[in-house]
This record gives structure tokens, C-alpha cells and sequence, in this order.
């Protein structure tokens, strides 16, 4: 049976109420709920600080499976669409994992500091709640929550398939957005490489991607919307934003009341991003949350993981941890450089990854992004090998070229410490450049295809996000129309419906080894199956020693996707190295598989 969306169970509870209904609301399994729960009046700018002084936890249970999820104030429960500062609600986010009847408690204490929990002070009960639900299936279709259960992928828990990302790095102040509330530029000072267009964004090119029936709050946020269902189109599944970037690059996002103000929330902003993640989530769209970057690492905290950190992250995880393909990213360009004043170093890097993995009970994909270069990779990530909390590494390369090499590095180096990262790619540089558009002369998508995309995937990388350069129109900031590298994103899907249609590719492994080119690359489950790239159109070697029996030679186009080209060509194991010849010029990639 599949049952009807639920985006809102108002449960008017009292305190302490203990009647159980004798028919239970009902959900499917993945299914996100919204529980409201009466509170004191309060508001945003309160003297008593909802946010900082009250503490709501809810432990949802099945059986002997049972998670405590941070609840947030909520003001009047429907503040992105009323702009409201005050009320009396709080609210909820969760997704039942199982199926079943589930159960749920939960208290709202007040007292200074309360959010921190713990020793951090004497709290008062002011409410108590509980209630239940019963999941049933799951509906058709549906993928579950993104999962780490492999050495080098996410999967998906309801359907099995694994998760290769092909999604978007700009702009990174996606979320500087003019129909968002509360959202301005708190300085027009800028450096080179951060200066943007006037104005915030509008995204009015993706207005005619907007579909009747499609979310939005008050006639606002169909550009932003509009651009999802465009993204979404043309192949990508992952977008990347900056949720605080408050001294930085764009100066125009952050989740707060103000810039300056670091322990009040703007309810109806976060509402309204919610909006915008949960239509994005509802195409299967993983959501890339870059918690800081470079110049404002150090703001909270100096960059320890203290009051005002905890306060950020718990509303972040409160709010928005309930999707169902979440990354965490510490931060972009993340630890010491040569041009910050500051920087957050190992340790402090240590306790952030260990707040997602004591207080995330959804235990989504937590990532770390630093600057590009060996010597900056070996004083950065070198010291956190071996570190099980952290899942993986978003790599920035500002040298493009050696990416197969790099990414084939840190997935043994990891390996080899006992706690195997996932690596992607998450800028790809040089700054100035990145990705160009489609129609700048000279281009270089090609190179970036055959070299850094195809050379992350053939090392056993698990995708990348494309970042637009600087310099670039349409960048890295300024970007109102995605369609400028639209050919980009249909090449990038073609890689993962490769991938998904013709490769065990959880099984496989990177073996250059079995190659003779310098720039050609090799991807193999031994004895069965071959992919192997040849990025500039070259002959390649295969050494097929160690194998037994004939196998057949197919070859795909990068450029163009479709089915694979088939012309009867053969090979043979106990030939030992057998030559592949590219069906024609550019980057080819031949599938060798045994018959």
C-alpha cells in the first residue's frame, strides 16, 4: 500500500500526556515526518534564548533500534511562509528506518545553556511528550538513506545501488539567495578571486524550469527551485553550498538573525531552506553542506569545538539531518595556508569529525576539503589517517592532470591505516578556471572529462563536483544560469550510467599495472572484467596474464554516452597482452569482459 505524504503531524500534546490512540498515525518506511510540539511563547530575539536556553531531545524507538534526534524552535510553525519570530512550537524531523510500530518520548528543559546538555547547567522540565507511529513499506521507488557499508562508496539502504556523485561545486553561495529571508552582503570588500555581480542571486534564467505543482513560499523561490529541476535534468545528483560564510568569499550566507549575532537563529530562512533541500531530496539529490570556509574557520570558537560550534552544528543536524543524502564537508579549503591569519589545525579537525560522530544520529557521510598540493595534503590529511569517524576526503586539485595518481594514493594510504576513505572530487582547478562553459574557446572540458573525472573513477574514486573558476563567467559565485555548462553535466551523468550499466564496480579495483601508456588507465576485477581509458585516442596494451579464455572487446564514448560500440572484436587470455585500438580520435573507453 502506498500511503499519502505527510509533511506535518501536529500532535497537540500536553504535558505529560500518556493515552495511546487505538489506531496509530501511519508512514512509509524513509518517510519524512514533521512532529510539532507545543512549547512557552518565545521568540528569535527572547530573552530567554529559545535556541540556546531550551533543549528538546526525542528518542524515537523500534524494537531495539532507537535513535535521539535534536528537535529545534520553530516560532509558529509554518514561519517560512509567515515570516514569523515568535510562537510556541517546536519541531521534529525524522524518517523511520524500519518497518513497525514506533514510539516516541521527549522533554523540553530550560535553563542557561540547556542546548549543551549534559553538566552544562540546572534545568527545569517544562514539557514531556510522547506518542507513536506505525512504518509500513516502503513506496515504490524508493531509495532509502545514503550508507557507508563499502570501503570506497555510499549505497543506498532501501534499493541496494551504490551512489557515484556527478553534481555541481557553484556557485558556493548557492544559498545567497534574494528570496530567501533575511539574506544580505554584510561587506562589499573583497580580494581578487572573490569579487561578484551586484546584488544577490535570482537565478531568472531557471524561472521557466519551474513546474506547477513545485514548492514554493508565497510566490518566492521558483528561479532556485526552477535551477534544482534543471540540474536535476541534465544529470546531477549533488549540489554543493556554503551554509556560513560570514568574512568570506561571498560575505552573504549564513543561518543566523544577523552576521554579527552568533546564538539566534533566523527561523523562516532555515524554513525556507528546508524547502529548497527537501524538493532537492525528493529528486534524489545529494545535499553537499560546507560548514565554513578558509577565511572563517576560526570565527567560532577560534576554531575549537566549543559553545558556539555545538550551537551551530545541532541546528544544522536538527534541521536538516533527516535527508536522506547528507555530507557533512568541515569546511572548503580547510586547515593552515600560506594567506589566512588563522586556521583550524589537526586537533581541532579531530573534534569536529568526533561531534558528527557522537551527536549526527543519522550518521551521515562527514568529509574533510583542504587546499590543493601534496604539501598541503601531507600537513592536513596525513595526520588523520586512520581516523574511522572521518568517511572521506573532498579533494581539491589545482593540477587536474595527476588526479588518477592522487586519488589511487589516498585510497590505499587510507587503506592501509585501517580506515578506508572515500575519495571524491570537489574542486577542480586551477582557481581562476575550473570547468570552462561549453562555449568558451579555448575549452577545457575535454581534458577535465578524460583526465580528472574518468581518472577519479578508474582509481576507485567515487565522482566529483564541478567548480567554475574565478575568472570564468557564470563562477564560482556569480553563476545565475547553470545551462553555461550543460554539456559538462551530460558527459559527467554518461561516466555513472557506465558505471551503473556495465561495471561491478564495488568489486573492482584500479590495476595501471596491466597498461603500457603513461596516460592510460585500468580499472579491473581480475580475470573478468576491464575498463580500461585511453584519455588522448591512443592504442593501449592490456596484459591479460593470469586470466583464462576469450573475452570481448567493447568501446564507449565519454562525449556522447549510448550504448557501447560493438564491431565482434575478440581477445584472448593466454595471448598475454593484447592490443586495444580506439574505434576513433578523443578519449575512448574500451570494456573488456570475459565470454
Amino acid at each position: 500500500m502506498r500511503f499519502p505524504p505527510l509533511l506535518l503531524l501536529a500532535l497537540a500534546l500536553t504535558t505529560c500526556r500518556t493515552a495511546v490512540e487505538s489506531i496509530l498515525p501511519q508512514v512509509a518506511k524513509w518517510q519524512e515526518m514533521t512532529l510539532t510540539f507545543p512549547g512557552p511563547q518565545t521568540g528569535e530575539q527572547a530573552e530567554t534564548n529559545p535556541f540556546t536556553d531550551y533543549r528538546l531531545d526525542v528518542t524515537f524507538s523500534n524494537g531495539d533500534r532507537q535513535l535521539t534526534v535534536p528537535a529545534f524552535y520553530a516560532a509558529d510553525g509554518r514561519a517560512g511562509y509567515t515570516g514569523a519570530t515568535q510562537g510556541s512550537t517546536w519541531q521534529v524531523r525524522f524518517r523511520p528506518d524500519r518497518e513497525g510500530e514506533w514510539s516516541y518520548t521527549g522533554q523540553l528543559v530550560e535553563g542557561k545553556n540547556a542546548y549543551l546538555g549534559g553538566d552544562a547547567g540546572a534545568t527545569k522540565v517544562v514539557e514531556r511528550y510522547t506518542g507513536g507511529f506505525y512504518a509500513g513499506p516502503a513506496n515504490p521507488g524508493e531509495t532509502g538513506r545514503l550508507i557507508r557499508d563499502h570501503p570506497r562508496y555510499l549505497r543506498w539502504a532501501e534499493s541496494g545501488d551504490y551512489f557515484i556523485k556527478t553534481g555541481v561545486n557553484s556557485p558556493e553561495n548557492l544559498l545567497a539567495y534574494a528570496d530567501f529571508d533575511g539574506t544580505y552582503r554584510h561587506s562589499d570588500d573583497f580580494r581578487d578571486g572573490e569579487s561578484k555581480a551586484e546584488g544577490l542571486h535570482a537565478y531568472a534564467a531557471h524561472l521557466p524550469d519551474y513546474r506547477t505543482g513545485d514548492p514554493a513560499w508565497n510566490g518566492k523561490g521558483k528561479g532556485l527551485i526552477g535551477g534544482i529541476n534543471y540540474l536535476h535534468g541534465a544529470g546531477v545528483n549533488s549540489l554543493y553550498f556554503l551554509t556560513m560564510n560570514i568574512n568570506g568569499d561571498g560575505k552573504d550566507v549564513w543561518p543566523y538573525t544577523s552576521h554579527d549575532d552568533y546564538s539566534r537563529f533566523d527561523v523562516s530562512k532555515l524554513e525556507q531552506w528546508e524547502i529548497v533541500f527537501d524538493h532537492a531530496d525528493s529528486l534524489g539529490m545529494m545535499l553537499h553542506f560546507v560548514l565554513n570556509e578558509t577565511e572563517n574557520e576560526t570565527l567560532l570558537d577560534g576554531g575549537d569545538t566549543g559553545p558556539q560550534r555545538r550551537l551551530y552544528f545541532r541546528e544544522l543536524v536538527a534541521r536538516f539531518g533527516h535527508h536522506r543524502a547528507v555530507t557533512w564537508n568541515l569546511g572548503e579549503e580547510n586547515g593552515p595556508n600560506n594567506w589566512s591569519e588563522t586556521a583550524q589545525d589537526n586537533d581541532q579537525q579531530r573534534a569536529v569529525i568526533e561531534w558528527f560522530a557522537d551527536n549526527d544520529p543519522y550518521q551521515n557521510y562527514v568529509v574533510l576539503h583542504t587546499h590543493p598540493g601534496e604539501e598541503a595534503f601531507a600537513e592536513i590529511y596525513r595526520p588523520l589517517l586512520g581516523d574511522g569517524d572521518l568517511d572521506g576526503l573532498s579533494l581539491q586539485l589545482g593540477w587536474p592532470w595527476n588526479t588518477n595518481e592522487v586519488t589511487a594514493e589516498w585510497l590505499n594510504l587510507s587503506a592501509e591505516a585501517g580506515a578506508p576513505w572515500i575519495i571524491t572530487l570537489d574542486e577542480i582547478g586551477p582557481w581562476w578556471r575550473g570547468l570552462d562553459p561549453d562555449d568558451a574557446v579555448p575549452n577545457n572540458q575535454d581534458s577535465l572529462r578524460a583526465l580528472a573525472l574518468w581518472g577519479n573513477l578508474l582509481a576507485g574514486g567515487a565522482g566529483a563536483e564541478w567548480y567554475y573558476g574565478a575568472r570564468s563567467p557564470n563562477n564560482d559565485l556569480n553563476l545565475e544560469d547553470w545551462r553555461t555548462r550543460e554539456r559538462a553535466y551530460r558527459w559527467t551523468a554518461h561516466a555513472r550510467e557506465f558505471f551503473r550499466d556495465h561495471l561491478p564496480f564495488w568489486d573492482m579495483h584500479a590495476h595501471n599495472e596491466l597498461t603500457a601508456g603513461e596516460q592510460q588507465f585500468c580499472f579491473a576485477k581480475r580475470g573478468e572484467v576491464y575498463a580500461v581509458a585511453t584519455p588522448f585516442g591512443q592504442p593501449a596494451k592490456l596484459d591479460l596474464s593470469g586470466a583464462e579464455g576469450e573475452f570481448s572487446v567493447r568501446w564507449y564514448d565519454p562525449r556522447e554516452g549510448g550504448e557501447l560500440i560493438d564491431k565482434g572484436e575478440r581477445v584472448v587470455a593466454s595471448d598475454g597482452v593484447v592490443s586495444l585500438v580506439p574505434p576513433g580520435e578523443g578519449d575512448w573507453v574500451a570494456l573488456v569482459e570475459q565470454r
